[in-house]
C-alpha cells in the first residue's frame, strides 16, 4: 500500500471518528453545562459534576420522578423478554439443530423470514392478537411479542450444528441419557458463547425497541425508558422551548443526561458480553 492510499485511509477514518464521536462527545458533556452555555458559548466544553446533579434533579421534577418509574418499567420487560427469549429460542434451535422431524425445513425457512421482515411491518398484526387477548396496555403486551426472537433461534441452530457433534450425543444415549439430560448437561454448557450472545442482542433489541410499546401502551405510568423520555421532551422546552407546555426547567442539558441514562445500560451490557460477543461470532470458524 503506497503513501497515498494510506493517507487516504487515514484522512477517511478520521473524518469518520470527527462525524460520528462530535454528537456522543457532546451528550456525554452536556449535562455538566447549562443551557446558556449551550446556546451562547462553546458546546464542547466541561462544565462541572454540579450542574449533572442539578440536570438530575430537574428531571426528578418531571411528574414526581416519574424517569425512575419508567427505568423500573424498561428493566423489567428487557429482563423478562431476555429470559423468555433464552428460554424459547436455545430448546428450538436445538432441535432444529441435532434432530430430524417433518417440517424442520420449513421452521428455519420461516425463522429466517421472519428475521428479514421490517418490526414495523408486524407491529399492527400483533397490536390486533394482543387486543384479542385483553393484552392491549399490559406490560405482557411488550413482553410477549419481544421474547419472540427469530434471530436467536437461528444463532442457536448455527452454534449446536457447528459445535456440538453428533458423536457426543450418541456416546451420551449409549450410557442411557435422556434427551432432556443430553441437552442440560451437553448442550447447554457448550452453548454458553450463543446463550451470551443471544442474551446480549436480545437485551439491546428490547431495551432499544420504541415502536411497539408506542402502540402498545397508552398510560404513561407503564411507559418504558425510550417511549417516556419522548413524552418528556414533547412536553418540555428540552429540544424546542417554543413547544413545551410545562414551566418546568427542563432544557438541553437534561435532554442530554436523559439520553445518557438510556445508552449506558446498553454500553454495560456490552462491555460484560464482550467474551461471550468474541467467542460466539469465533465458534465453528476454525476447523478440526
Amino acid at each position: 500500500m503506497n503513501a497515498v492510499s494510506r493517507s487516504a485511509r487515514l484522512l477517511f477514518l478520521l473524518g469518520a471518528a470527527v462525524f460520528f464521536g462530535l454528537p456522543l462527545l457532546w451528550l456525554v458533556l452536556a449535562p455538566t453545562r447549562t443551557a446558556d452555555d449551550l446556546t451562547t458559548g462553546s458546546s464542547l466544553g466541561f462544565g462541572s459534576l454540579g450542574n449533572v446533579g442539578s440536570a438530575w434533579d430537574h428531571l426528578m421534577s418531571y411528574n414526581d420522578g416519574q424517569i425512575t418509574l419508567w427505568i423500573g418499567n424498561s428493566v423489567f420487560y428487557t429482563a423478562a423478554s431476555v429470559a423468555l427469549s433464552l428460554v424459547l429460542c436455545v430448546p428450538a434451535g436445538y432441535v432444529l439443530a441435532k434432530h430430524v422431524f417433518g417440517g424442520r425445513k420449513l421452521l428455519l425457512t420461516l425463522s429466517i423470514v421472519c428475521m428479514i421482515l421490517p418490526p414495523a411491518a408486524l407491529v399492527l398484526p400483533l397490536y390486533l392478537e394482543m387486543n384479542a387477548f385483553g393484552l392491549t396496555g399490559t406490560p405482557a403486551s411488550v413482553i410477549l411479542p419481544l421474547s419472540f426472537y427469530p434471530f436467536g433461534v437461528y444463532l442457536a441452530y448455527l452454534h449446536f450444528a457447528a459445535n456440538l457433534p453428533d458423536s457426543l450425543l450418541d456416546a451420551g444415549r449409549v450410557d442411557g441419557a435422556g434427551e432432556l439430560r443430553l441437552f442440560w448437561s451437553i448442550g447447554i454448557p457448550l452453548a454458553k458463547p450463543a446463550i451470551g450472545l443471544i442474551a446480549f442482542f436480545s437485551f439491546t433489541r428490547t431495551w432499544t425497541d420504541f415502536f411497539l410499546p408506542f402502540v402498545m401502551l397508552a398510560d404513561d405510568r407503564t411507559f418504558t425508558l425510550q417511549l417516556g423520555l419522548m413524552s418528556l421532551l414533547q412536553s418540555t422546552g428540552a429540544v424546542n422551548a417554543s413547544s413545551g407546555f410545562s414551566d418546568l426547567d427542563i432544557h438541553q442539558p437534561e435532554a442530554a443526561l436523559a439520553g445518557l441514562v438510556a445508552c449506558v445500560p446498553t454500553l454495560v451490557a456490552f462491555l460484560f458480553a464482550q467474551r461471550f460477543l468474541r467467542t460466539g461470532l469465533l465458534a465453528g470458524a476454525e476447523k478440526g
